[in-house]
């Protein structure tokens, strides 16, 4: 028997609202209580979104104004250095989209037996005269101190340009993208160098050296956190947008660092610290007829900067051993990725504990803490390097950190302390010369060691305890005398 109408020639029913012969949806009262509905849960995903993004705009709004009213406190507003610390967080913010952008390019995306041998040659030729220049920095910003921020300045523009110059070599395999990207680095270094200089002149008479720095460094932490999302976010779409978002971040580090008070550039008044012992007090004229009193660094001051190469030293040595050992020793199924973020997070959270620690304690005795902290990374290493692991790197990761934070405040406090106001400047600025230099001999050193695990995490340990003894030792034999 057979059967008429609709079903008969297709064997379905049709869809209830349906019309019967096409099988479009009916203009009748279903079909149009079906688009009200379709059109009522687009108005409401539309409204939930401006919601959202009004939200976010608040929260953006509220943390920007705590932000401002952070950076403004106790006179940091009319002195000059909540510039400099908002100067600060833009320097982390682009850093970061840097770092975030080469992790997976730099280090990883090189085939294995090219990259080791092509980044120690380009660390080679970029850091090496790096150290040799370094010392001289001091002495420059000494001499022509009156270009503070044209200096500053002078370091964001570069990391500007060569984000650029980064992100079409990224795109095109250019060679330009090992020495660019090491580039960044130095012009990073330098810019540490200005700012410690610059700190001093702008800190207000109410607030504390150790205090202003421990601000500064965490308006750096604060900024890194917030650009790190952005960074991420536009390198899923290519490494070179993440650069291009970097570019965009120290342009605006360019114009904030020329907009810095003017007194970044004076230096009425001020003297010179000089490292050897040539000078004897702070009334001693500088021979070079530029009317500047000179003064040998205090014994205090001596020892701590001394403490504080050791973690410095490791610091720069653990940033280039793990990068090149994690990716070619990876521990378990651990993907290298993985493993070198989890290492550099646990320094960053170690650092971000010293800041806030140097923040809230009331006392801390700067010479016992430069000395806990190297004995610290001594042992740590030594862990490490005897219980090889996932755990023990971080904790050696976040001991590096904690580490290197807190002899740093230690250090700072030091040069408040025994250091005449009117050579802190100069005090600064060598000081922070010669911790960078100790980073890029330590960098060198983990680029060239052989990539065994324990292998060169004991002679890291060696060498620490070796200048551990040395930093103990040499101020009982011949630490020179005071000037305060």
């Amino acid at each position: 028997m057979t059967t008429s109408g609709p079903e008969s020639q297709t064997g379905e029913t049709p869809r209830p609202g349906a019309d019967p012969e096409s099988g479009a949806p009916a203009s009748g009262p279903r079909g149009s209580a079906a688009g009200g509905r379709a059109r009522g849960i687009g108005r409401a995903l539309g409204a939930g979104a401006r919601g959202a993004a009004r939200l976010t705009g608040r929260a953006g709004r509220y943390t920007a104004r705590q932000a401002r009213r952070a950076a403004d406190a106790e006179g940091a507003g009319d002195s000059g250095l909540a510039r400099l610390i908002e100067l600060h967080a833009f320097n982390a913010a682009g850093d970061t989209a840097v770092a975030i952008s080469l992790a997976g390019t730099l280090f990883f995306q090189v085939p294995t037996g090219e990259a080791r041998d092509q980044v120690a040659l380009f660390l080679g030729l970029t850091m090496l005269p790096f150290a040799i220049v370094a010392p001289l920095i001091g002495p420059f910003l000494d001499r022509f101190s009156h270009g503070r921020r044209w200096a500053i300045g002078a370091t964001m523009a570069l990391r500007g340009f060569l984000c650029w110059v980064l992100a079409t070599a990224v795109m095109t395999d250019s060679t330009w993208l090992f020495p660019a990207a090491l580039g960044v680095l130095v012009a990073s270094k330098a810019y540490g160098v200005t700012r410690a200089a610059a700190v001093p002149r702008l800190a207000p008479a109410n607030l504390p050296l150790v205090k202003a720095n421990a601000r500064t460094s965490l308006a750096g932490v604060v900024g890194a956190t917030l650009s790190a999302p952005a960074a991420a976010l536009l390198a899923t779409a290519g490494p070179e947008w993440a650069l291009r978002y970097g570019f965009v971040v120290f342009v605006l580090a360019t114009i904030w660092a020329i907009r810095l008070p003017a007194k970044v550039d004076s230096s009425l008044g001020e003297g010179t610290l000089v490292l050897t012992s040539g000078a004897t007090g702070p009334g001693r004229e500088d021979p070079s007829g530029q009317g500047r009193s000179r003064a040998r660094i205090p014994a205090a001051v001596a020892f701590a900067l001394r403490a504080n190469c050791g973690p410095r030293w490791l610091s720069g040595f653990l940033t280039m051993f793990m990068a090149f050992l994690l990716r070619e020793n990876p521990i378990g199924d651990w993907r290298p990725e993985v493993l070198l973020g989890l290492v550099i997070g646990a320094a960053g959270l170690g650092n971000t504990l010293g800041i806030a620690a140097a923040s809230l304690l009331k006392r801390l005795d700067p010479t016992v803490t430069v000395v806990v902290a190297v004995l610290a990374d001594v042992v740590m290493v030594l862990v490490a390097a005897l219980f090889y692991g996932v755990l023990s790197l971080v904790l050696l990761g976040l001991t590096a950190g904690l580490a290197q934070s807190l002899a740093k405040v230690s250090l700072d406090s030091t040069i408040q302390r025994d250091v005449h106001e009117r050579m802190q400047s100069s005090a600064f600025a060598r000081s922070d010369t010669t911790l960078q230099l100790a980073w890029v001999i330590g960098g060198f050193v983990g680029i060239a060691m052989p990539l065994i695990p324990r292998l060169g995490l004991g002679v890291a340990c060696a060498i620490l305890a070796a200048w551990a003894f040395f930093v103990l030792v040499m101020p009982t034999r011949r630490a020179p005398a005071g000037v305060t």
